[in-house]
C-alpha cells in the first residue's frame, strides 16, 4: 500500500512559501533600543488589508548567534509594522553566552476576521539558546491571544525585534536565517 501526496505549485510558487531571509541581520548590540532582527530576503512579510481568512496559519523560524553578559535580559517581540503585538517572550533573564546559537520558533492562527476588538489571532512559540556553561538549552516558551488590537482590515507587515535591558557591548544578537511559511 502506498500513499501519494501531491504538492502543486500556485501561480507564484508553492502555496506555503511566503518569505526567506537572504542576509544576516544587523547585530542588535550595545543598545537598549528595540531593533529589528530581520534583513532583506525573497518573498513577502505583508498580508494586504482583508487578505486573511479564518484558520490561516503560519510558522516562522529564526536562527542566529548571540552573546550576552550574565546580568542581561533580552526581550523578543513579534508584531506588525504598525505595532500590533503578535507574540512576546517578555524580558528573559539570560545566562552568560559567547557566540552561541539561538532559535525562535513561532506559530500564528487567525481566529476571527475584522477590525480591532473583533479580529483575533493566537500565537505561540519557543525561544532557545545554549549558555557558556553547559549543553542544555535555556529559554522560554510563550503564547498570546490578541483579540483587542489585531486588525485584518488593514495591511499587516511582520516585524521581529530584540531589546536588551542595557547598552552593554557584551550583549549582541543577530539572525542568519528566517523563513515564514503558510501552514494552513
Amino acid at each position: 500500500m502506498s500513499t501519494h501526496i501531491d504538492i502543486s505549485p500556485s501561480l507564484s510558487g508553492y502555496t506555503s512559501r511566503l518569505y526567506t531571509q537572504t542576509n544576516s541581520s544587523t547585530p542588535v548590540t550595545a543598545t537598549a533600543v528595540e531593533s529589528s532582527l530581520l534583513d532583506g530576503g525573497l518573498g513577502t512579510l505583508t498580508i494586504p488589508a482583508n487578505g486573511f481568512q479564518v484558520g490561516d496559519s503560519f510558522a516562522g523560524v529564526l536562527i542566529g548567534y548571540l552573546s550576552c553578559v550574565g546580568t542581561a535580559t533580552l526581550q523578543i517581540r513579534v508584531k506588525t509594522a504598525s505595532g500590533i503585538l503578535l507574540a512576546d517572550t517578555l524580558a528573559m533573564t539570560m545566562s552568560a553566552a559567547t557566540s552561541k546559537h539561538w532559535k525562535l520558533d513561532v506559530n500564528f492562527t487567525v481566529r476571527q476576521l475584522g477590525a480591532a476588538t473583533v479580529a483575533s489571532i493566537a500565537s505561540g512559540g519557543l525561544f532557545a539558546y545554549t549558555k557558556n556553561s553547559g549543553l542544555n538549552f535555556e529559554g522560554v516558551n510563550f503564547s498570546i491571544i490578541n483579540n483587542t488590537t489585531f486588525d485584518t482590515t488593514i495591511l499587516n507587515t511582520l516585524v521581529i525585534t530584540a531589546q536588551w535591558n542595557t547598552n552593554n557591548a557584551g550583549n549582541s544578537i543577530y539572525s542568519e536565517i528566517f523563513t515564514l511559511n503558510k501552514t494552513y
